[in-house]
């Protein structure tokens, strides 16, 4: 373990599995005391396990951030009171993606995309922002998605989301940045999942055919990400989306 996060406190939603555990696990190895949240009790005990037995600091927050702002205040109560009265870092990750084309959506589906993927982090932000002020700072990592900005014919919904939580991440650091609250966001790429079966593992690298990277990428390197923008080493870094993503928006991909 390194301490580049010793003393300080984390709240990660959606941290049960993939990129959400991947940084609880990361912030913690920092020295970070880390609430991880998420829907499953069984996965969140078995991540806080993890985490302990490194030698770490962790516990577990059940939440169901459905996009109310009630579920999101009490998420941040009990985060707080878990962290000893503050939450110093906020990783804004949970989302959903549903398999659905423009055709297929309903009101339902658009609801519940929008609900989880801006209104809960943005309840969740608003309700943990007054106790980060008070304290004298803090910083928030919001999750974007490499197709808000390249369009896919797929998932029309979860784009728009996810390009909202990146045009909150500048509007909020230029709101919040006098006050001292640091906020900053990661546009991950292709991110293959350590439980997808080599089928999966498979389709997605083929996304990722023609770019530097060449492969899909794993939770670990946003994870590496989500702790650099965590730490003082990004004391200078405010209103940026940091493309983490193997070269796949910023690079031409020349078909072979």
């Amino acid at each position: 373990m390194t301490s580049r996060l010793q003393g300080r406190t984390a709240l990660v939603t959606g941290s049960t599995s993939n990129i959400g555990r991947a940084t609880a696990v990361a912030l913690a190895a920092e020295g970070a005391h880390v609430v991880v949240s998420g829907r499953d009790e069984t996965k969140g005990a078995a991540v806080v396990d993890a985490i302990r037995s490194a030698g770490g600091k962790a516990d577990f927050a059940r939440a169901d951030l459905d996009g109310s702002s009630a579920a999101s205040r009490a998420l941040a109560a009990e985060a707080t009171a878990l962290l000893g009265g503050r939450v110093d870092v906020l990783v804004n990750n949970a989302g959903v993606y549903p398999a659905s084309s423009t055709p297929t959506a309903d009101d339902e589906m658009v609801d519940r995309v929008f609900g989880v993927n801006v209104k809960a982090p943005f309840f969740l932000t608003q309700a943990l922002l007054p106790g980060m002020i008070g304290a004298g700072g803090g910083v928030v990592v919001n999750l974007g998605s490499w197709i808000s900005r390249l369009g896919v014919p797929s998932g029309a919904i979860y784009s728009a989301s996810k390009g909202a939580m990146e045009t909150l991440t500048r509007a909020w650091a230029s709101e919040f940045g006098p006050q001292g609250i640091r906020v900053n966001a990661i546009s991950p790429g292709v991110i293959a999942s350590a439980d997808w079966d080599p089928a999966t593992r498979a389709a997605a690298d083929v996304m990722m055919k023609g770019t530097p990277a060449g492969r899909s990428g794993r939770p670990e390197a946003i994870a590496a990400a989500a702790v650099y923008l965590a730490s003082d080493d990004a004391e200078f870094v405010h209103g940026i989306v940091l493309d983490v993503d193997g070269g796949r928006t910023g690079v031409a991909v020349v078909a072979a």
